[in-house]
């Protein structure tokens, strides 16, 4: 029914990910497994919502539909077994966009925000443009990995974060986090006063058996004392509509980042984002379901050729997300020679992982939410780069 094989031209569609090449690479020449969106068509159903809406031809200012939230409220708990309420919605542009605000709404400038690095390089950005420090629990490696430093987690919380900032499945290193670890980091952050901000947009993305669990839905307090933000884009392919939303149990804390939003004239989603987000959450699920193996029959595919054909990279094999975190450090070659090897001998366009901070030197990110050819292809242009 749904055709993951199809090769969609993605070229002259105002596409960052195949026609900002250039500007980002400095050729166009290469094959582009970069930029965190996919290769595939949206499921119809949002398609047709949006197409509809464009017949009728009046586009004036929008208000949500009454069911968006509703639609929302049951995917949530139908996802991730979470029993939310309608009123904790707020709508934002973006995952990122949710983000600036919390940093606005719960901490002061000189504040300190505790992030694990390596991590989705906004979250820096984020920090830094707000005028508030960065405080890193780096991740640690073992047996191609990562896990939690505890002792590192809690002496950083002591020394008087306000903010923790979770990637929850994480971006780049693909951990879907078990329950154990999420309580673990909650009991911390309680036990200091820290307010959990919690990046949950890779959440649909799972492979079996790993389950993804919102930390907010763990405990009452630690709900109450945190921001966990969702969005259909990476799930449908649709982050070119920007629509996000954050999930606020507390009053207090709503208020706050409604604060924020009026200090910048944000009034909500533009009525296209609004009208995608309920098609997803509303159609999609089937699709979903259909694209989550064949995700993983890449992921399985990209492990067996680099163990076979290219052993002396390291897969970081991802539980969740469409993104695969290898570790090139083994080649002996720096940052900047392993990215003039991939543009110039393999045709390729990866993220390089010092992207993520100092802690992803030496590592590379590639995109496999493309159909099984262009993986192929991608696969056999960074065997040429290294070997």
């Amino acid at each position: 029914m749904f055709d993951f094989d199809e090769q969609i031209n993605r070229l002259n569609t105002d596409s960052v990910k195949w026609n900002g090449i250039k500007m980002i690479y400095g050729t166009e020449d290469i094959l582009p497994m970069w930029v965190a969106d996919m290769d595939f068509a949206s499921p119809y159903q949002i398609k047709e919502a949006l197409m509809k809406r464009v017949e009728h031809g009046i586009f004036g200012y929008g208000v949500p539909s009454s069911e968006i939230n509703t639609v929302v409220k049951h995917w949530v708990k139908r996802r991730y077994k979470w029993d939310i309420k309608e009123e904790w919605l707020i709508p934002s542009s973006g995952v990122v966009t949710s983000i600036a605000f919390a940093i606005q709404a719960l901490t002061e400038k000189g504040d300190k925000v505790l992030i694990q690095t390596p991590v989705y390089y906004p979250f820096y950005s984020m920090i830094e443009n707000n005028g508030r420090k960065i405080v890193k629990n780096p991740l640690v490696l073992k047996n191609d990995k990562y896990e939690i430093d505890f002792n590192d987690f809690e002496d950083k919380l002591k020394s008087g974060v306000k903010l923790f900032i979770l990637c929850s499945p994480h971006n780049p290193v693909g951990r879907v986090w078990t329950r154990k670890e999420l309580e673990k980091m909650g009991e911390l952050c309680e036990r200091y006063g820290v307010y959990i901000v919690s990046d949950e947009i890779h959440a649909d993305i799972i492979y079996e058996p790993n389950v993804h669990t919102p930390m907010a839905s763990l405990n009452r307090y630690w709900e109450n004392n945190s921001i966990t933000c969702i969005a259909p884009s990476k799930t449908f392919n649709i982050p070119g509509l920007q629509a996000s939303v954050m999930i606020i149990p507390s009053s207090e804390i709503r208020e706050k980042v409604r604060t924020v939003q009026g200090t910048i004239g944000f009034h909500g989603l533009n009525i296209f984002g609004n009208v995608a987000m309920e098609a997803a959450y509303k159609y999609g699920e089937e699709w979903l379901e259909a694209l989550l193996p064949y995700l993983q029959k890449n992921r399985d595919a990209l492990i067996q050729f680099i163990r076979e054909e290219i052993p002396e990279l390291n897969v970081v094999a991802p539980e969740g997300t469409y993104l695969v975190w290898i570790d090139c450090r083994k080649l002996g070659l720096s940052d900047d020679e392993i990215k003039e090897r991939l543009i110039h001998r393999g045709k390729l366009g990866l993220e390089p992982g010092v992207k993520y901070g100092t802690e992803g030197a030496g590592f590379v990110r590639m995109n496999i939410g493309c159909t099984y050819k262009t993986l192929q292809d991608g696969l056999k242009r960074l065997k040429r780069a290294f070997t």
